[in-house]
């Protein structure tokens, strides 16, 4: 095992995590919402300040308390994010929190929604997972990788079940005032393999059960892909810039509307459309901000670690 690797570097941490983690990892109906482990979020936030370098930030903060402030008023909040490696939901929620009241407001109202791989795989990923408010869903690619008929029934049955469970779940989180968090790409970009950044179809049902969004595009990574991608405690630990950034807020139905002249009618999977549409705005966003990461060009910063 990589001595920077998660299982190496902070295996100091395992007696602890099992002390307090409290999540159950069999996913059912009736547990799909779990709420935040606060204490287990201590050790997700030390992690963080251990490898984002100082100057790591969230910008766009002016874009962040807009959002906060609908939904607050009442409007369904949805964000998309992108993702690079198990550390982008911590990095966000660290530097929401660090940059100022707004900031934290906000990331308090965030609920996740994730796959079951992360309760049911490891119990320490889950453990480490079980720091941020989730709902849990039966994503469609876990289903679809199932080749025998019998089980592939079986667990049919209970996808339905479990994401049934989550939609419910979802829309009580929403009239509470908080926020839903997606990474539309459903998994982490694997470098060499572009299909791992292309956006699940399914996010745009997320889109249009929502009134309004946000984008989130993430520059520089402190979690590396090891040999062995699946092995996710075995993700390799680096320091590194970090540099998030909001988009304005977006009203649902329009976005929708720009998607299409976007397209400019070409694909005619239109749920696809759609989607494809934000993980290209997305990847402006990441470019945009790319250029001036390392160089210190990128402008003036909205709302720096403190």
């Amino acid at each position: 095992m990589h001595p920077d690797s998660l299982a190496v570097k902070y295996r100091h941490y395992y007696p602890e995590l099992k002390r307090l983690s409290r999540a159950e990892n069999v996913i059912t109906a009736d547990n799909v919402y779990q709420p935040a482990n606060l204490e287990i979020r201590k050790i997700m936030d030390a992690m963080c300040e251990d490898n984002m370098l100082p100057e790591s930030e969230f910008r766009h903060l002016d874009y962040a308390a807009d959002f906060l402030e609908q939904i607050k008023a009442g409007k369904r909040g949805i964000i998309l994010m992108e993702h690079y490696s198990n550390f982008d939901l911590p990095g966000v929620m660290y530097l929401l929190d660090k940059s100022g009241p707004k900031g934290k407001e906000l990331e308090s109202r965030i609920v996740t929604i994730a796959g079951m791989k992360l309760n049911e795989e490891n119990p320490y990923v889950s453990a480490f997972a079980e720091a941020y408010s989730r709902i849990i869903i039966y994503p469609s690619r876990a289903l679809a990788s199932i080749k025998d008929p019998e089980l592939y029934k079986q667990e049919e049955h209970r996808s339905r079940v479990i994401n049934l469970a989550s939609m419910r779940a979802l829309e009580k989180i929403r009239k509470e005032g908080n926020a839903i968090l997606v990474f539309p790409s459903g998994t982490r970009f694997r470098p060499g393999m572009p299909e791992t950044k292309r956006g699940v179809r399914e996010i745009d049902s997320y889109i249009r059960l929502s009134d309004i969004m946000m984008l989130v595009s993430i520059n520089g990574n402190c979690l590396t892909f090891s040999d062995d991608p699946a092995d996710m405690m075995g993700d390799i630990i680096r320091k590194d810039k970090i540099i998030m950034t909001a988009s304005p807020v977006y009203d649902c139905i329009a976005f929708r509307e720009e998607a299409k002249k976007w397209d400019n009618n070409k694909t005619e999977d239109k749920k696809q459309m759609v989607v494809d549409y934000v993980m290209y705005r997305l990847e402006e966003m990441h470019e945009e901000n790319e250029k001036g990461r390392l160089d210190g060009t990128e402008g003036a910063c909205s709302c720096p670690v403190s």
